[in-house]
């Protein structure tokens, strides 16, 4: 059974628009609900999805995308590659060229790293990260921000439709949604299981766990330092860095493989192959 909330609204007032972009099938029971002017309605889980995917593509038409040879792609491809297929969702990666710390995902599996980020984060603390952000898309919490930003973007607004079949979500009303996305707050509970799947993340793929710790003191050290206006976004939405790498460390002792993480070298690209240089002895004079 889908699973659907229930979002309260004041009476939905009709317009009308020679140009609606992105519109997205809310399916008959909901429209039908918004011609009645009915107070509230339901929203499934594909159309969360469905919404999510069209609110990204708009963001990443106005962002500098790195592209498929610029070497935070190569690095970003090299590190979640292999890493897109979950439980009921599958991923797809991309990087803004952007000096902001900050990373976020939606509901449809688009997975966002700003250059910023990686500009600062080793490989294994980098996994880390997004390893948190992919447990917010795991854990459902990026199909209940994309309703939270609908509800209050699209709805307050007046979202209604002149066909029995598709209700119209403006351009302008998409990029709001989008900036809600990238803004939305996380509950406690909901950040701690974010944190826990990204844990379980490094310990089943074998990658070190003490780089989770390692990228929270990151952040915890940035918010108190010069470079805090950079993470303003990161730490709106991700609080309490400084106790949630204190819990991060908890889990890697108390499964007994804690040892305090070195950052390694950063490289966006590919990693530069080692190469050895055979050495021919000279021929003796005879």
């Amino acid at each position: 059974m889908k699973n659907k909330i229930i979002v309260l609204g004041a009476a939905l007032a009709f317009f009308i628009s020679s140009k609606m972009n992105a519109q997205i099938n809310f399916g008959e029971k909901a429209i039908g609900a918004l011609q009645k002017g009915v107070a509230s309605f339901t929203l499934s889980n594909e159309d969360a999805a469905a919404l999510s995917k069209a609110a990204v593509e708009k963001m990443d038409a106005e962002h500098e995308v790195a592209g498929p040879k610029d070497p935070y792609t190569i690095r970003l491809n090299r590190l979640f590659g292999k890493h897109t297929k979950g439980e009921g969702y599958t991923l797809n990666y991309k990087v803004y060229k952007l000096k902001e710390v900050n990373a976020f995902a939606t509901a449809d599996g688009s997975v966002r790293v700003y250059s910023g980020l990686m500009d600062i984060m080793d490989d294994n603390e980098l996994l880390a990260v997004i390893g948190h952000e992919v447990g917010h898309v795991a854990n459902n919490d990026s199909r209940d921000a994309m309703r939270a930003a609908y509800q209050k973007e699209a709805l307050i607004d007046g979202v209604s439709s002149q066909s029995a079949t598709v209700a119209s979500v403006t351009d302008s009303q998409l990029g709001k949604i989008g900036s809600a996305l990238i803004d939305s707050k996380h509950s406690r509970k909901q950040e701690t299981e974010a944190d826990l799947f990204s844990y379980e993340f490094l310990k089943k793929n074998g990658y070190n766990v003490n780089a989770a710790e390692s990228a929270f003191r990151i952040l915890a050290k940035m918010s108190e330092g010069t470079e805090a206006s950079f993470i303003d976004q990161m730490m709106s939405s991700h609080p309490d860095s400084k106790k949630r790498a204190d819990d991060a460390k908890k889990r890697a002792e108390q499964d007994g493989v804690y040892k305090a993480y070195v950052q390694q070298k950063i490289v966006n690209g590919a990693p530069v192959k080692k190469t050895t240089i055979k050495k021919t002895a000279a021929k003796k004079k005879k």
